[in-house]
């Protein structure tokens, strides 16, 4: 009898203190990552685009996911559900998340059947559209860093991140553990492809994810935001 309860204890110890065990190895993981790369500074900004809100929109002192779904909005369907799906669900009601979708003006009717495609079960409060000129939006794709141009029709399927202080994000070196190990060529990630799903759900949605806890350690003043490792980063980005 005392061996068949010796052995429940066992059982019991080990039941409790393995989960115990595996949260500690995460724990050092959480708080070491490497912060998200600042790839670009000074991105446009858009308080002079129409809105289809009642207030003016703006990048400054928000994280954004910024979009450009060009004329016809609709053609971009698959794009637009896989951002909200994929990205929007995980972070909306988080401090300051935003996604904005550049649009040409006069595409509003359009835009609002595109609303109906993706809102099917709730209001998207963080969700925007911002509306501007042709020369406008080629302003603000121009202040990006990236490696695609701009479709005639003022869309693309990439989506940037950019921070409270106007600065484009993403990885000067965008190589897994696995690929340094293997000595991959080295690359540089600008922009994340709503098309790819695998690359919204893994890469893009980590990257978000760093960016808040982030802004998370300044507020907590565990933040080293020195001037020398912005200026490395981008020095770094056009090597």
């Amino acid at each position: 009898m005392e061996v068949n309860n010796t052995k429940r204890y066992i059982v019991l110890g080990i039941l409790f203190f393995l989960p115990v065990a595996f949260l500690l190895m995460l724990y050092p993981a959480k708080h070491n990552y490497e912060p998200l790369n600042i790839v670009n500074e000074n991105v446009s900004d858009i308080q002079t685009f129409g809105s289809d809100t009642s207030e003016a929109l703006q990048l400054k002192d928000n994280i954004t996911v910024l979009g450009f779904l060009g004329k016809t909005p609709l053609n971009n369907t698959i794009a637009a559900l896989n951002l909200k799906e994929l990205v929007y669900d995980k972070f909306k009601g988080f401090k300051n998340f935003q996604i904005i979708i550049v649009v040409p003006k006069g595409t509003e009717d359009e835009v609002e059947l595109l609303k109906k495609e993706i809102n099917t079960y709730e209001d998207l409060k963080f969700w925007h559209y911002a509306f501007a000129t042709e020369g406008e939006i080629k302003l603000l794709y121009n202040s990006l860093i990236t490696e695609d141009n701009l479709q005639n029709d003022l869309s693309s399927n990439n989506v940037y991140i950019i921070d409270k202080d106007l600065n484009q994000r993403g990885r000067i070196d965008g190589r897994s553990e696995r690929e340094v190990e293997d000595d991959k060529p080295k690359f540089s990630v600008y922009e994340y492809n709503t098309i790819e799903v695998a690359e919204i759900k893994n890469m893009m949605n980590d990257d978000v994810r760093i960016l808040f806890t982030e802004y998370r350690q300044k507020r907590q003043g565990k933040f080293d935001d020195s001037n020398t490792r912005r200026e490395k980063e981008i020095k770094q980005s056009y090597e």
